[in-house]
């Protein structure tokens, strides 16, 4: 009997350690993304793909400056530039805002597009702008 009680004395205490390591330990942001200790917030790449998923930059690779925060990028000529794909590397745990989930229009030149990128602590935000410029 004394066996049996000590042995449910155990698995309690098991089950309480166990539920006590909750979320806390790891918080999330609101998209389910881990919230890190990392403060680092740039651009490394950047691409920009047409509707057929191929690049539609020219052999020029596109300029980032991580100071000024802007991107420089030259399409080939004849590019659809209003349906087309953005995509950015970012530094790990780094995020996106907004988030791109479709097409995206650049065909106005005038007025670049703005991003922002979020530190993994999400204490530091670099808003970077692209510019996009056509080949001749």
């Amino acid at each position: 009997m004394r066996r049996y009680l000590y042995l449910t004395a155990l698995l309690l205490c098991c089950a309480f350690a166990w539920i006590s390591c909750s979320k806390d330990d790891f918080p999330v942001d609101e998209d389910g993304l881990l919230i890190t200790t990392r403060a680092e917030c740039y651009v490394s790449d950047f691409q920009l793909l047409g509707s057929d998923f191929q690049t539609v930059l020219t052999a020029k690779k596109p300029v980032i400056d991580t100071t000024a925060c802007t991107i420089h990028a030259e399409v080939q000529y004849g590019t659809d530039l209003k349906n087309v794909y953005p995509q950015f590397s970012l530094v790990t745990d780094a995020k996106l805002d907004p988030k791109i989930t479709g097409k995206v229009d650049f065909s106005d030149l005038a007025n670049p597009r703005s991003y922002t990128v979020v530190s993994g602590n999400r204490q530091v935000r670099k808003t970077y702008t692209v510019h996009i410029s056509i080949q001749q």
